[in-house]
């Protein structure tokens, strides 16, 4: 990469998340690294309870409580949020990407795209670690304390389940995509914990 002004342009990216409610710190992690590729992928993580798995680098990740949303509810709303960025529908896929399940990559994603980071913790340097050791071709977009993180789906779901103000935490379409769908009214039936 030259710098933020001009980004290395490649034909096709991958990012991935479990985007358990989509919240603006993930649109910014998508949107930059859509400003990298002419096309992103953007990989579900933990699509289903069968294709999801304990890590050590960040055991709660994969527990039912952390992974409330199906896989089609988020779809929604990281289509919803493309569409309210202005992002051409033509340039973004979104499909299911177990990550705990690197043998099966390569049913889900264009293995030979290269696949954007950020790291916070263990678990992004587990994932840097795991990426490289197959091969595949990354880029970080930024590495920075875990202190910085800033807005987790945690909060935004615990906001939801108390009936505290939420909607300003994710991108413009994506409160009235769990509206419509009828996530909030499940969702408030959760444990704020």
């Amino acid at each position: 990469m030259k710098g933020d002004d001009h980004p290395l342009q490649v034909d096709v990216g991958v990012a991935h998340g479990r985007f358990q409610v989509l919240h603006l710190d993930h649109l910014k992690y998508l949107l930059a690294a859509k400003a990298h590729c002419r096309h992103l992928v953007v990989g579900i993580t933990n699509p289903d309870p069968s294709l999801t798995k304990f890590d050590p680098a960040n055991p709660e990740r994969s527990s039912p409580e952390r992974n409330p949303l199906t896989y089609y509810e988020r779809y929604r709303m990281v289509r919803a949020a493309f569409l309210a960025q202005g992002v051409p529908e033509s340039e973004v896929s979104v499909v299911p990407l177990p990550i705990n399940f690197p043998d099966l990559y390569k049913y889900y994603v264009p293995v030979q795209a290269t696949f954007f980071l950020t790291i916070y913790d263990d678990w992004g340097e587990r994932k840097l670690a795991l990426f490289q050791s197959l091969g595949l071709g990354v880029k970080v977009l930024w590495r920075r304390p875990l202190s910085e993180k800033g807005l987790t789906a945690t909060e935004v779901r615990r906001r939801i389940v108390r009936r505290d103000p939420w909607q300003h935490l994710v991108p413009p379409g994506v409160a009235e995509t769990l509206s419509e769908l009828g996530v909030l009214e499940r969702l408030s039936t959760l444990n704020p914990a």
